[in-house]
Order: C-alpha cells, then structure tokens, then sequence
C-alpha cells in the first residue's frame, strides 16, 4: 500500500473513531425535524435507512466471521432497547408493519428485527465495507439500482452501516439515526428529514 493511501485510510479511520466517540456523548433524545419524512414514508415517496442501533466500538475484530455474531462487534443493552423504542417510534408515527431490509452483520439484524415491524430480509448491498473500501462504489450504485427497480405498497427500512449511509446520502449517521429519502425518477436521491431515539 502506497504512503498516501495509507494516510488516506488512517485519515479517514481516526475520523468515523471521532465520531464514533462523539455519538456516545449526545444527550439522550428523541430527535426528529418533523412530519416531513413520516408522511413521505407513508405514502411511499421516501423510504428510510436506518444505522443499527448502538454497538460500542468501531469496526470488527480481526477474526471476524459474518455467519458468528461471536465474533463481531453487536448491540450493547442499550442499543437493543434503543431499536426497541425506534421501533415504536415508527408505531407512534401511524406505520406498524413494513418490508425491513438488512445488512448481514448481526448487529444490523438485530436491531431489524427488534423494530418488530415485519419480516426481515438480508439485502447484500447493505452489507458493510468498511474494511473493503474499494466495494464503495459498486455496492452503492447496486443499492441504487435495487431501490429504482423496487415495486412494492409498504413502507420501506433499510437497516445498515454507518459507511453505507454516508456513501449513498453524504451524512454521517448517529447509531439508530433514520434518514428518510426520496427518490426521483432519474435515481437521484433527496434527503427529507432525519429522526431517532438516543440511546439512553
């Protein structure tokens, strides 16, 4: 590996370490910009990706194993309660049953299907790559094309990474954070609104 992409990559690791750390310290909350994104989502204009809830620490270990959610880094107590509650959050809002989709990292599966809101399908472009970087752009444009080529009358919730999210709307999601998003007719992507419960 060349000195500049390795300073890119430690540049770019001490950053999601940041705020990684910085999400930890934000009071605990419901946030929400309004209506907007709830009433997108309901009558199928946007769909929501959601970062599993909260799972201390960054990345996976080195022996990680995506069929073992021994090896990899999962949801903390709190996180399964904050999936819990963002699951009724959904509820509150007048959505209870929606197709959920989800990375096959156990953490993001767990926090799919303590949402309760339906049965949980694995969708492999939502799989993380942080440690592959290079699958950024081909799992972005392959989610892209999903979304386009989706027909389908129930909301829609895609559960995935943080690195997933900032490569497909440019924001860097706090665990548990929901980002609604329309989609226009050329596949280009409008962020609506954002909502979550903090994990307490």
């Amino acid at each position: 590996m060349s000195n500049d992409r390795c300073s890119r990559r430690t540049a770019l690791l001490r950053g999601v370490l940041f705020a990684s750390m910085v999400s930890l310290l934000l009071p605990a909350q419901q946030v929400s910009a309004g209506q907007a994104g709830w009433d997108a989502l309901k009558n199928g204009t946007a769909y929501v990706i959601m970062r599993h809830a909260l799972a201390p620490g960054t990345g996976d270990p080195a022996n990680f194993d995506v069929s073992k959610c021994d090896t990899q880094r999962n949801l903390s107590d709190q996180g399964r309660q904050q999936a819990r509650e963002t699951g009724n959050l959904f509820r509150t809002n007048g959505i209870a049953e929606a197709e959920v989709f989800t990375s096959a990292w156990c953490r993001c599966r767990d926090t799919a299907r303590l949402l309760a809101l339906g049965t949980v399908r694995t969708l492999e472009p939502l799989n993380s790559f942080f440690r592959l970087q290079d699958r950024r752009e081909p799992q972005t444009l392959a989610l892209k094309n999903w979304l386009q080529a989706r027909t389908g009358d129930k909301p829609l919730v895609l559960v995935t990474h943080q690195v997933n999210i900032t490569s497909l709307t440019g924001i860097f999601p706090k665990s548990g954070e929901l980002i609604f998003v329309g989609t226009g007719a050329d596949n280009s992507l409008r962020v609506i609104d954002r909502a979550m419960v903090a994990a307490q």
